[in-house]
Formats: C-alpha cells, structure tokens, sequence
C-alpha cells in the first residue's frame, strides 16, 4: 500500500515537472521576439540619432558662413596701401646762388670751416683760412666742389656740404591791383598764376584782360601779354617765370 502511493506520488510530480518545462519553454518562445524587437528598436534608435547628428552636422556646415579673411587694418597683416605724398622741395643741386643769398657751409669735422655766409655784391664768398671764393652763378654742388678744392691744401680729405638758407637773389616783382605788391623771392620753376596765388590774387577791380610780364633780355625789355582769364580755364598754358620779371594787374 506504501509502494502505491509513493509511486503515484512520483508520477505526479513528474507531470508537474512536465508542465512547469513545456510552460517555461514557451515562456521563452514568447519573449524571443519581444527581446529581438527591443534589439532591433534601439538599433534604429541608434540609427536614427547617428542620422540625425549627421543631418545636423550637415546642415551646420550649409549654414555656417566661412570664416572672414583679416582686416587689412587689424592685426600685424602688411598692408600695400600708399599714402599720398607731399610736394618735394626744389633741390639744391637745380638752384643757382646768386647775389645775397645765405648759404651755411659745413665741413665734417671741421667746425672752423663751417657756419653760415652771405654771397657779397661781388659774387663772392669769404671762408675761413680758404679766403674768397666766387659762387655766384654756380649751383650748390659746383660750390660744394670749388669750397673742397680750396681746402684740400689744408684739410685732410674734406667733405664739403652746401645749404641754401635764404633765398634773395632771385626775385620777380608785382605791380598794380594785387593783394600784394612788391618783390617776392622765386624758388623754383614757378608760374604767372602761382605767383599771384602766392600774392593774395587779384583785385575784384583788376582788368585781368590787360595783364602783362615785362621781361629783360639783355639791353632790351619786351612786353608780353597774359590772358588771365584763359589761363585760368585752362585754355592756354601758364607763363614759366624768369628772374627778374615785373608782374603788372593794371
């Protein structure tokens, strides 16, 4: 009677055994699919975010502009524009030394040789321990070179410079119906127009159709009439001006 019931004892739990294996069995048929969804969801989730980041990416680099080139002005970029530069002065070297003009002598290492010295009546220049030089009519560096040759007895290899310091030898004149009258210093190559401009103009009253340079050549003076008026309107070419010359604005 024993034997009997543990044998039907063992048989039921056999079955149960049965049941709770063909259950998990299925249990686990069941949550293959769902774990192979969730599997192939966060793959295309992935998907998604890497497209969506590459997307992005992309349509940064569409929206970004490029980066601007230097300033020209900013930084230490070089820069190639040019300033515009101021009239440069006539040169020593073009001008001729005349009666009563200041010059300033210098000699290198020779302070005294050097200083300044006013061209006498005569054309001529006095140096120290040198003596009389005659300058007049000559340019700075042919007075440059008479001053070297001069001191070569004396000074060991001197180097010579010429200055203008003031110009009263070459002169032209106005007269009549300007701002200014009188003498007034020619410098350089300078013309009827600037000369007036230099002078303060003319006159309101001033008969600009009768203006005239009166000029020496030699023993004579000639006359020579100067349309202003055209002139200015750049019809005709302004006069050159030689030393000398008398401006008359009647």
């Amino acid at each position: 009677m024993s034997v009997r019931f543990g044998a039907g004892v063992l048989s039921v739990v056999l079955a149960v055994a049965m049941v709770c294996l063909v259950c998990e069995v299925s249990a686990q048929g069941q949550a293959a699919p769902a774990g192979s969804s969730q599997g192939y969801s966060s793959s295309n989730k992935s998907a998604a975010k890497g497209t969506s980041s590459g997307g992005a990416a992309a349509a940064s680099a569409k929206t970004d502009p490029p980066a601007p080139d230097p300033s020209p002005g900013g930084g230490n970029v070089p820069q190639d524009s040019k300033a515009p530069t101021a009239a440069k002065p006539v040169a020593d070297d073009a001008y001729i030394v005349g009666v009563a003009d200041s010059l300033l002598i210098s000699v290198w290492k020779e302070p005294d040789f050097s200083g300044p010295v006013v061209v006498r009546p005569d054309g001529v220049i006095t140096v120290p321990v040198a003596g009389d030089i005659h300058v007049a009519g000559l340019t700075t560096t042919q007075v440059q070179e008479a001053i070297t040759e001069k001191l070569k007895g004396i000074v060991t290899e001197p180097q010579v410079t010429v200055i203008v310091r003031d110009i009263k030898s070459r002169k032209v004149y106005l007269m009549g119906k300007v701002g200014r009258v009188g003498a007034i210093p020619l410098v350089g190559r300078e013309t009827v127009l600037q000369l007036l401009a230099e002078s303060g103009g003319v006159d309101k009253f001033a008969k600009t159709k009768k203006i005239y340079i009166l000029r020496t050549e030699g023993e004579h003076q000639k006359r020579i009439d100067f349309p202003y008026k055209k002139v200015l309107a750049g019809k005709e070419p302004d006069l050159e001006l030689e030393v000398g010359d008398v401006i008359v604005v009647p």
